[in-house]
């Protein structure tokens, strides 16, 4: 790689907007993983696999809120869609899976837990939002619902124009991504305490599929430019409405149902194992 490729990448990797909030949440969540990697003894750190999917989903998320990527997203329909792929989906997901609260607890300063976190998370008003997050009917609704509102044509129109909503748009995909993927990988049981069982969490991960093939093979398969905002601001890359609205759309067909796939597998995995764990006999003392 010539020097002036190298300086080319190094450009890319710089904010196209800069944003302290997203800043802080990417780098602060890493920064507090590791510290609570280093205090935890060696048998009880997370396996390598874990704390990869920590680093590379907030690393994705980071990238693409952080980057020129983010300025690719605002003049490409099916780049956009990819940022949000990641932000709703890939990001939370990877993250949700790698179960990070026990590491990121021990990387908080002493004594700041019991102080500030545990009296706001008993507080009333912080658990009956929780549960009504996380149930099962409101939370899928929720998780579809956003993709959805997003692509309304006007929405998404006056979205890609306004950046105080561009960025609404984003952080809520991101934040709602983060509540419907914790929810489904809760390494809890429901006896555990977790607010919805393995079982139910199996289905509404696959109830997920039907409404986002549907919105995607809608879109894919248009015979004309919904969304000509892009025409308005210019395409960074030589694409017609067709070709750039096609990709968008196999985008959401596939890859994003296929993650539910993916998670339901999971789900299942773990519901037979806790099924076999409460059929195994319990060990006797040795005499």
């Amino acid at each position: 790689m010539d020097l002036s490729a190298a300086r080319e990448a190094a450009a890319f990797l710089l904010p196209w907007e800069f944003s302290p909030a997203a800043f802080l949440l990417c780098v602060g969540a890493v920064a507090l993983y590791l510290a609570g990697l280093s205090r935890l003894p060696r048998a009880e750190r997370p396996h390598g696999a874990r704390t990869l999917a920590f680093l590379l989903g907030w690393g994705l998320v980071y990238f693409v809120m952080q980057t020129r990527y983010d300025y690719l997203s605002q003049h490409m329909f099916f780049v956009h869609r990819i940022q949000h792929l990641v932000l709703h989906h890939m990001g939370p997901f990877l993250v949700a899976l790698s179960a990070p609260l026990p590491v990121l607890a021990r990387g908080l300063p002493a004594g700041f837990a019991e102080r500030y976190l545990r009296p706001l998370w008993r507080h009333p008003v912080t658990r009956a939002a929780y549960r009504v997050l996380q149930n099962a009917i409101v939370a899928p609704a929720l998780f579809v619902g956003l993709i959805f509102f997003w692509l309304e044509p006007p929405v998404h129109f006056e979205a890609m124009l306004s950046a105080p909503r561009y960025a609404l748009m984003n952080w809520s995909m991101l934040l709602d991504g983060v509540l419907f993927w914790a929810m489904l990988f809760d390494p809890r049981t429901r006896e555990q305490g977790a607010p919805v069982g393995l079982g139910l969490r199996v289905w509404v991960a696959l109830l997920c599929i039907p409404p986002q093939i549907w919105i995607g093979a809608h879109i894919a398969l248009a015979d004309r430019d919904l969304f000509d905002v892009y025409a308005i601001c210019g395409r960074v890359w030589d694409f017609t409405a067709r070709e750039d609205q096609g990709i968008g759309g196999v985008i959401i067909w596939i890859p994003a149902a296929m993650m539910h796939v993916a998670a339901a597998l999971i789900l299942i995995g773990r519901w037979m194992r806790a099924d076999r764990d409460r059929a195994s006999p319990p060990k006797c003392a040795a005499a």
